[in-house]
């Protein structure tokens, strides 16, 4: 079974996936950190996104590992953030990660989060969510997991807003049959038992 979260930075995907898949002990895949792995590879190598993502080999787990080397905090710093976005952008990097991403859904029980699970690595997940938020709650959950000013976090966000939801290839929106749930004003553990809830009719 796969359950399938997208929705834009900053609307919990990662916290709620990571949580609904210990609760019901599934295996979490983090696709936001294999772009990221991918920018953090194009910088240190000084290489296009492209390139490294042609050579890149990433292990996700308890720990995110980048050619065999812990990069679990490095790929969460701001530029690295920055240009994972503009990584994943680029159709090559993007087919890379989701024959990647397919590969490893294709067995077992998944909670799979990010930006086009639901409508283009796995659209024929059984539970489908896009999680949202208002994008002054966004920047105000960012700008507390990252200790950073909630206004610069804004226009950051606005930026990878924009470039998430109008690029060509794999724009950022919700899955038809998605479950769309705006978790402004809820609790982590009231956005979790509503996914799990979902899974839970999934299962009939």
């Amino acid at each position: 079974m796969v359950i399938a979260i997208d929705g834009p930075a900053g609307a919990g995907k990662s916290s709620v996936a990571r949580a609904v898949a210990s609760e019901l002990g599934f295996t979490y895949l983090d696709s936001g950190a294999m772009y990221r792995c991918v920018a953090l590879a194009a910088l240190r190598r000084g290489v296009s996104p492209e390139l490294a993502a042609s050579s890149v080999r990433i292990e996700l787990g308890e720990r995110v590992l980048l050619d065999g080397k812990d990069v679990s905090e490095a790929i969460r710093a701001p530029e690295v953030s920055e240009a994972a976005s503009r990584a994943a952008a680029s159709p090559a990097v993007r087919s890379a990660m989701v024959a990647e991403q397919r590969r490893l859904l294709a067995y077992g029980d998944w909670v799979a989060e990010g930006r086009d699970i639901g409508t283009v690595v796995a659209p024929g997940a059984e539970v489908k969510v896009f999680l949202t938020a208002s994008p002054a709650e966004r920047a105000r959950r960012r700008a507390a997991e990252l200790g950073v000013d909630q206004a610069e976090v804004l226009r950051e966000q606005q930026i990878r807003d924009e470039r998430d939801s109008t690029r060509e290839h794999s724009p950022l929106e919700a899955a038809p049959g998605a479950v769309v749930l705006d978790t402004t004003g809820m609790t982590a553990a009231e956005v979790i038992r509503s996914v799990v809830a979902l899974a839970g009719r999934g299962r009939v």
